[in-house]
C-alpha cells in the first residue's frame, strides 16, 4: 500500500483530517518534496480547527463539512497517485516533487496550492451547497462570508509559514515582506474565482451528471495547464503577478 492509501473510514471532522494528514506526514521521507505543501496544509488545517473552536464562523457546521470534503479531494489525489489515477492537474505538482526535488520549497508549495484551491475547492463547494441553496441569496451571503473568512485564517499564517521554510537565504529574508503580501493577494484572488467556477459547476449539475463531469474535466485541463506553466522554468512570482493565481472556466 502506497503512502496516503488507507482502509480507514473517510474523515468526518476537521480533527479526523488533521489525524490523517499527520499520519501521512509521518510516512513521508525527508527528501520527498511533497512534504513542503503537505506540512503547510497540515498547519493551515490546524488553524481552521482553532477558528472553529473559537466560533469564528457564521455556520461552523457547514464550514467543517466543507473543509472535510475539500481535504478529502487532496487525500484522494495523494492516494490515487500510486495507482496512476490522480487527476491531471494533481499529477503536475506531484511529478515536480519527484523530478525536481531541489527546487525552492516555496515553489513546491505554490504548485500544489494552486491545484488544491483552483481544482478541488469548486468541487468541494458544490458538494456541500445544493443548487437550491445557491439560489437563496440570504443563505449564500452567509456562505460567502465564511468562505472569505478562511482568507483571514490563511493570511494570518503567511508570516509564520515564511519563517518555517527550510533553506531560506538572505535574499529570501529580504524579500519576505513582498512575498507575504503577494501570497495573500494570490490566495484571495484565486478563491474569488473559485466561487464563480462553483456556480458554473452548479449550473452544469442542473443539466445532468454527464454535463457536470464534462465541466469538471474541463476545469482539470485548465488547472493542469496553469500548473504546467508554473512548473516551467522562470520566476514563479512574476508569472503569478502577470497571469494571476486562479483560473476561470470560459463562462464564469
Amino acid at each position: 500500500m502506497s503512502i496516503g492509501e488507507t482502509q480507514e473510514e473517510a474523515p468526518r471532522t476537521v480533527g479526523d483530517v488533521i489525524a490523517r494528514l499527520e499520519a501521512i506526514a509521518g510516512q513521508l521521507d525527508p527528501t520527498d518534496a511533497r512534504r513542503h505543501f503537505h506540512l503547510v496544509y497540515l498547519r493551515s488545517t490546524r488553524g481552521v480547527e482553532e477558528e472553529l473552536r473559537r466560533e469564528g464562523f457564521i455556520d461552523p457546521a457547514w464550514l467543517q463539512t466543507l473543509d472535510v470534503v475539500f481535504a478529502g479531494l487532496y487525500l484522494d489525489a495523494f492516494a490515487a497517485l500510486g495507482r496512476g489515477q490522480a487527476p491531471a492537474a494533481w499529477r503536475i505538482p506531484f511529478s515536480a516533487a519527484r523530478d525536481k526535488p531541489d527546487l525552492p520549497p516555496l515553489r513546491h508549495i505554490l504548485f500544489a496550492m494552486n491545484v488544491h484551491i483552483n481544482f478541488d475547492l469548486p468541487q468541494a463547494l458544490i458538494a456541500t451547497i445544493t443548487d437550491d441553496e445557491l439560489d437563496d441569496a440570504a443563505l449564500m451571503a452567509k456562505r460567502e462570508q465564511d468562505h472569505q473568512h478562511i482568507n483571514d485564517v490563511l493570511g494570518a499564517r503567511v508570516a509564520a509559514e515564511d519563517k518555517l521554510l527550510p533553506g531560506r537565504t538572505l535574499t529570501d529574508r529580504l524579500l519576505a515582506p513582498l512575498n507575504r503580501r503577494a501570497a495573500k493577494k494570490f490566495v484571495a484572488e484565486s478563491r474569488e474565482k473559485v466561487w464563480r467556477n462553483a456556480r458554473v459547476l452548479s449550473k452544469a449539475r442542473r443539466e445532468g451528471l454527464d454535463r457536470l463531469e464534462a465541466r469538471i474535466e474541463e476545469l482539470d485541463r485548465l488547472c493542469a495547464a496553469r500548473a504546467e506553466d508554473l512548473v516551467a522554468p522562470g520566476q514563479i512570482v512574476l508569472k503569478l503577478a502577470r497571469r494571476g493565481f486562479g483560473v476561470l472556466l470560459p463562462d464564469a
